[in-house]
């Protein structure tokens, strides 16, 4: 059993203090009938809560989808930049949202952002080897030799990477999948190559990929199916 006020408030739409007003006007009601004190206690799954004639659709968490642009930080708050958690629409906005995992502030591509604890550690744990595919811009031409020695395996200063496919798509372009989540990974992989990376875009995780239709910026609810893929195994 939850207080009405709390189990409206943990789905984003309303503040604590919005919820005491509408309460008051008469707006909120419970299995059709007007209530006006918030600090009732209800069970959420048998009870149906309507707020100005719209029926609340209660979600135990939120999974969203975001094409992240450049000029964001992975994080829930920051004093200097913009955060990925900005660009969530308002209407899906709550309190307890949090990026799974980061990129860097001038790295694009998916990422998820949720509330579920357990989900973000199945997908970030280091135990786990979810996979994670980059497509990647380099100041100087791909090779063979890059190839080599992403799949050997490239030491860094805070140990050894485990074995990575560098696929050539062009010139100076190439797609990386890593199962680890180093810091700054792919950008000191290449530094060992003795080469810059100038674009880093994710367009994968484990089975998710960025859908297509997903435009720079966008941040949307996983359909099911995507939330499956994210999970699969």
């Amino acid at each position: 059993m939850e207080r009405i006020d709390k189990i409206i408030s943990s789905q984003g739409k309303y503040t604590r203090s919005e919820i005491k007003k509408l309460a008051a006007k008469g707006q909120i009601l419970v299995d059709g009938k007007i209530i006006q004190k918030t600090d009732i206690k209800v069970d959420k799954n048998q009870v149906k809560i309507t707020i100005n004639a719209e029926e609340l659709n209660i979600k135990e968490h939120l999974y969203l989808i975001l094409n992240k642009p450049k000029g964001y930080v992975s994080a829930t708050e920051d004093r200097k930049d913009k955060t990925v958690l900005d660009l969530v629409p308002e209407e899906l906005y709550r309190d307890s949202l949090f990026p799974a995992g980061r990129l860097d502030k001038d790295t694009t591509g998916l990422m998820i952002i949720t509330d579920d604890g357990e989900l973000a550690h199945n997908i970030l744990a280091p135990k786990k080897h979810i996979k994670k595919i980059y497509e990647v811009t380099l100041d100087i031409p791909v090779t063979e030799k890059m190839i080599e020695k992403f799949a050997e395996g490239i030491k860094l200063n805070d140990g050894e990477c485990k074995s990575a496919i560098l696929e050539i798509t062009g010139e100076n372009t190439c797609k990386v999948t890593i199962t680890e989540g180093r810091y700054h990974q792919i950008k000191r992989m290449f530094g060992c190559c003795k080469a810059k990376v100038i674009e880093l875009n994710r367009i994968c995780m484990g089975n998710l990929f960025l859908p297509t239709d997903l435009t720079l910026g966008e941040c949307r609810e996983l359909t099911t199916k995507e939330l499956e893929l994210l999970q699969k195994r």
